[in-house]
């Protein structure tokens, strides 16, 4: 205020003495008002003020967005006006995936501060782009990889319209690095509560209340940085390999039949010894051996029976009765 009061007299002491027309003085008046360290570049939109509430409910497009309990968001991850060192233009978006938060430049070392989730471990990407679109409400269609990861997205392969439960959330802010679509968005979310995490697919989302704030403040073309991992500034583009998806396990059946034994045939035996045919090797197709029959023995004639002699044996045969 103490550099605004001489030019207020100033235009004061010519008021009095009618020296300027009313229309230079009252862009002259409008010019004290302005905050002089806000580029005239970046949106008219008002900065967000100290301890202002700005998660209040709203209707939007004839669709209801809820009040958020401002108490459940960590200070941090709040909107708000920051002292920000930076020697970007007004008007960049500045984004550091370390502490979750997004910068969108007002002017010199000045920037208004938001909260929010990027890409989880795998997901992350660096550099810079260029805003080359917005939507209200967008659209949301999976794509084929993120449908391979979670089939159940499979429903919505056509395209899911914008609404309250939309990933995509009250709008969307497209990008393109070097005139290359990466898929790469700047978006509302309806998971208010993963503001501050690593829960997205590379994406950066934010609470819908500041996704609109954000989206009026932009004019198209704007530059967007998206610092490292560890919070440094991009020394090039750095897109990641998708994950490659999870090959499903085959289920052993649940009674499993086991692998037949082939038995040798069994051997024959006729009268004498028992004949054994050998059995068939894998390789060789069986085949049936011959029967071989053993020849019975030669009957022995039965011995006489024993006659009792009355007499002496002569010559060991029993003589004639006399």
């Amino acid at each position: 205020m103490p550099k605004k009061a001489p030019v207020m007299r100033l235009i004061s002491t010519l008021f009095r003495h009618r020296t300027i027309a009313p229309a230079v003085l009252a862009l002259m008046v409008l010019g004290a008002c302005v905050d002089p360290s806000v580029s005239p570049s970046t949106s008219n939109q008002p900065l967000p003020k100290p301890d202002e509430n700005v998660y209040v409910a709203s209707m939007d497009a004839g669709i209801q967005i809820p009040a958020l309990p401002q108490e459940e968001i960590p200070e941090t991850y709040r909107r708000q006006v920051v002292a920000y060192e930076t020697d970007q233009a007004p008007g960049t978006i500045i984004i550091n995936p370390k502490t979750r938060l997004l910068y969108y430049v007002v002017g010199k070392n000045k920037a208004i501060r938001y909260g929010i989730s990027v890409g989880r471990a795998g997901f992350e990407w660096s550099g810079t782009a260029d805003v080359v679109e917005k939507k209200q409400w967008p659209t949301w269609t999976p794509p084929k990889e993120m449908i391979e990861r979670d089939p159940k997205l499979a429903k919505w392969e056509k395209g899911q319209p914008g609404g309250p439960t939309n990933p995509l959330g009250a709008r969307a802010i497209y990008l393109k690095s070097g005139g290359v679509d990466y898929g790469y968005r700047i978006h509302g979310t309806p998971d208010w509560k993963s503001i501050g995490r690593n829960a997205s697919s590379g994406c950066i989302r934010m609470i819908n209340q500041d996704v609109i704030d954000l989206y009026n403040r932009l004019q198209g073309g704007e530059k967007v940085i998206v610092l490292t991992a560890s919070g440094e500034m991009p020394k090039g583009l750095y897109i990641p390999k998708p994950p490659a998806p999870k090959k499903k396990a085959v289920a052993a059946p649940v009674n499993p039949v086991p692998a037949l034994t082939i038995l040798p045939p069994p051997s024959i035996a006729v009268g004498g010894a028992p004949v054994v045919v050998p059995a068939a090797t894998p390789a060789v197709a069986p085949t049936v051996a011959p029967v071989v029959v053993a020849p019975a023995p030669a009957a022995t004639p039965a011995p006489a029976p024993a006659t009792a002699c009355a007499t002496a044996l002569v010559n060991g045969v029993c003589p004639p009765n006399p």
